[in-house]
């Protein structure tokens, strides 16, 4: 059995302002985009240029934000949101949906697409292999701050969490660090560094993120707001079965020549 570091939250602090290891995750993957990115480009495999790449960073960085936000109310906690609108933007507070980021980041890609008249799908088959690092990031801050642990169990590696009991519990965002960050990108870098069938890409990525999703959702401790679902889901796989199937669909049904 395993006890959680228990990492103070806020990585510097300078008088009363302080940065939090959560914000500075959020830095990494959008650094980690662009980085990613402008090596795409430099070796000419993008549809975009080096200008249109950083309006597309910018929006997309509104996109993750604002989706991921809304997404949260929407998804999660309608009814609280809606006794309690100005809560919504308070960010800080915790709160956020990769769900209803990925809605947020399609749209912002849709304006960017028709701002530089762009072929909308050859940018998300580029963008899709840019994002998993950022997930990963995102999860190894949701470690860092103890948060979104696993379910109880009797495996060796099972951790005990402050505020979650005494009980050892899977490090499960150790394991969606791995499952959608790391080995999505390499799956998804792998897979894109040579020519592709337009939306091959951007299905891959649909139908990796949402077996990934869904697999360590086992693992995870479900929402204690809402609990096991229908057929014994939780919320993150009910959300991620659209993501397989559209993915699948995409891959095999829609499949273009390159």
């Amino acid at each position: 059995m395993l006890i959680h570091p228990n990492f103070d939250p806020v990585a510097i602090a300078i008088g009363p302002i302080a940065i939090r290891w959560y914000g500075l995750m959020y830095l990494a993957a959008f650094g980690a985009f662009w980085w990613l990115g402008t090596r795409r480009i430099a070796a000419g495999n993008a549809p975009i240029t080096r200008a249109q790449f950083d309006d597309l960073l910018f929006f997309g960085i509104l996109g993750v934000i604002a989706g991921g936000r809304l997404g949260y109310v929407l998804f999660y906690k309608p009814a609280y949101y809606l006794s309690h609108p100005l809560e919504i933007f308070a960010i800080w507070q915790g709160g956020m949906s990769f769900h209803g980021g990925f809605l947020g980041v399609l749209i912002a890609m849709a304006f960017v697409a028709r701002k530089h008249q762009l072929d909308w799908w050859r940018l998300m088959d580029f963008v899709a292999p840019l994002v998993p690092i950022g997930l990963a990031t995102g999860r190894l801050g949701n470690f860092i701050n103890g948060e979104l642990w696993g379910r109880v169990t009797g495996a060796p590696w099972g951790m005990v969490f402050r505020g979650a009991g005494e009980l050892p519990r899977h490090p499960s965002q150790l394991y969606q660090f791995a499952l959608e960050g790391v080995i999505l990108f390499l799956l998804l870098w792998w897979f894109s560094s040579t020519p592709r069938p337009r939306r091959q890409v951007s299905a891959l990525f649909l139908m990796g993120y949402g077996v990934f999703r869904f697999i360590a959702e086992f693992a995870r401790e479900p929402d204690e707001f809402l609990g096991v679902l229908a057929l014994g889901l939780t919320m993150g796989q009910w959300l991620s079965v659209p993501m397989i199937l559209a993915g699948a669909w995409l891959f095999i049904a829609l499949r273009e020549p390159r």
